[in-house]
């Protein structure tokens, strides 16, 4: 198993060329917060716009519309009711993250399958929250194109993998995830991503981020970061990274740590870890 640390930062976090542009860093979609979980969209795209994506859509219930542009004028809003006159925005989309917040209603269901048949050749796939106690529940066979990007905790990875949290192992994972043909971050106080037969783990985290939110702000951290950064897999460990130390420092003075403030301190450490190479 290898570790997780700093290093991974100046690999993926690139100095800004002078000559780049909002589309220079990627399109993103974020898919869910249904009419009572709308918090959890939200925050996963304070993630995606904090951390430096170029171009970020976020399709939600109308009720949230105006708590999204309260907290983030920057995300684009369209409702996900209106998803087929709106299919083309995520079919050109460079990376899409969908469970936030999404549900498992009939609503969320049509959500999910439709994203599914969309996934194309070129982009990636995050699936997360309640996406994935619906791919677990309904035997969903992921996209074939796409790279897969699954973000579970672990009672959702117990869903996913039918491993149950006792016997959760790097073994009894890596396994499971050879099946899905996916790249799998099971998030628990040490992290670990599994990628192309590798266990990572993660060396952050911090008891302070034991708080709602604190997943959809990854979620929308990875699919800031694999928008932006050409080696996708490497981008998921610096989000992974990135996403707890935050929190690490944060706690060196705060009881609890919300997820809003890792995203809020995204720009200045990233600008901090950049690679002026």
């Amino acid at each position: 198993m290898e570790k997780i640390t700093k290093n991974i930062l100046t690999q993926v976090i690139r100095q800004r060329p002078a000559d780049s542009f909002k589309g220079t860093y990627g399109k993103i979609v974020l898919i869910g917060g249904s009419q009572n979980f709308g918090g959890a969209i939200i925050m996963a795209s304070l993630a995606a716009v904090y951390s430096g994506a170029g171009l970020v859509t976020t399709f939600t219930d109308p009720t949230n519309q105006a708590s999204l542009h309260d907290w983030l004028p920057e995300a684009m809003f369209v409702d996900y009711n209106q998803f087929d006159d709106s299919a083309d925005i995520v079919k050109n989309a460079d990376v899409i993250v969908i469970g936030p917040g999404l549900g498992t209603d009939d609503t969320a269901m049509t959500l999910l399958t439709k994203t599914f048949e969309i996934a194309h050749t070129g982009q990636t796939l995050i699936i997360d929250g309640s996406a994935l106690t619906l791919l677990a529940h309904n035997n969903l066979q992921l996209p074939s194109e796409s790279l897969n990007v699954l973000t579970p905790h672990q009672m959702e990875w117990q869903r996913v993998s039918g491993i149950k949290i006792a016997d959760q192992t790097p073994t009894a994972n890596q396994a499971a995830v050879e099946k899905l043909d996916a790249i799998v971050v099971v998030k628990s106080h040490r992290t670990e991503v599994y990628e192309n037969g590798k266990v990572f783990q993660n060396t952050g985290g911090t008891p302070a981020q034991a708080t709602g939110g604190m997943g959809d702000t990854l979620a929308g951290l990875i699919g800031g970061f694999t928008a932006q950064f050409a080696d996708k897999p490497a981008a998921v460990l610096a989000a992974v990274y990135t996403h707890s130390a935050i929190a690490d420092k944060l706690a060196e003075k705060q009881y609890v740590v919300l997820p809003h403030q890792i995203s809020e301190a995204l720009p200045k450490f990233m600008f901090k870890h950049q690679s002026k190479d």
